[in-house]
């Protein structure tokens, strides 16, 4: 049997760019109608428009994660216009460079409210009608830097996907009887925007220690999720993915030279 989302409904936050929009469009791609949630709503309703313009089906909500309300609403929308929550990606994030000696609380708490309780209210909307239908997917965007790895200025970061991956097992462990499945994908260093950002010698650099050879890509991440989404993953929860072309694996640089 092909692995397919044909005719789930699926909601993917922060779906305006980079890894959220790369899975919105594949998602669409493999048969779900999606829900394209963004903050934005220039950037959340050109994904929605660039997937019907290929084909697929899709609309567009304005929402913020921080929000419960919004998330309520998310939730009610879905319901509202496709009949159901098959499918929950929660994807919004951010990672705004500060040291923690110079850290104020705005930072740390935005970080926190988006990333990790963000996660607790789009599922924690979610649930009711999972719980109605008897099944339901969810999957949790978190990362390797925090769970895996350390990078100076992301320490507001790093907790957040820490906790996003504590949250998502005991999730699962909640939800698992009532046929609703969560777990996480930890991707590594992949080609958005906010990577360009950073210039091509840091590029090259984070480039240098993949033992691919490679940065990856949306859409690598978005087939993986595609798979956790579907029927055919029904039997793995509270489980993190890591994605990352082998990043976390060298104990040094010279480990790669050595291979």
């Amino acid at each position: 049997m092909a692995i397919t989302l044909e005719g789930k409904a699926a909601i993917v936050t922060g779906a305006g760019r980079g890894i959220g929009k790369g899975i919105a469009t594949v998602f669409a791609r493999e048969g779900a109608r999606v829900l394209v949630v963004n903050r934005s709503a220039d950037a959340g309703q050109a994904t929605a428009d660039e997937i019907c313009a290929a084909g697929g089906e899709a609309s567009f909500l304005q929402a913020d994660v921080k929000r419960r309300a919004d998330m309520e609403g998310m939730a009610a929308a879905c319901i509202a216009r496709y009949g159901a929550i098959d499918v929950l990606c929660a994807n919004a994030g951010v990672f705004p460079v500060a040291h923690i000696a110079d850290m104020d609380d705005e930072t740390w708490d935005d970080t926190i409210d988006t990333n990790l309780k963000g996660v607790f209210y789009g599922v924690q909307a979610c649930i009711p009608q999972m719980k109605a239908q008897g099944k339901g997917r969810i999957v949790v965007i978190s990362s390797i830097t925090g769970p895996n790895v350390g990078w100076p200025g992301l320490s507001h970061y790093m907790a957040s996907k820490g906790g996003v991956n504590a949250f998502v097992r005991g999730a699962a462990l909640e939800l698992a009887k009532h046929d609703i499945t969560v777990n996480a994908i930890s991707p590594g260093s992949i080609m958005t925007e906010g990577l360009v950002d950073l210039g091509g010698d840091q590029v090259e650099d984070i480039r240098a220690v993949i033992p691919a050879g490679y940065i990856g890509e949306p859409e690598d991440i978005a087939y993986a999720a595609v798979y956790l989404a579907s029927d055919q993953a029904r039997y793995i929860t509270g489980q993190a993915l890591v994605l990352d072309g082998g990043q976390i694996l060298p104990e040094s640089p010279s480990a790669l030279a050595d291979a």
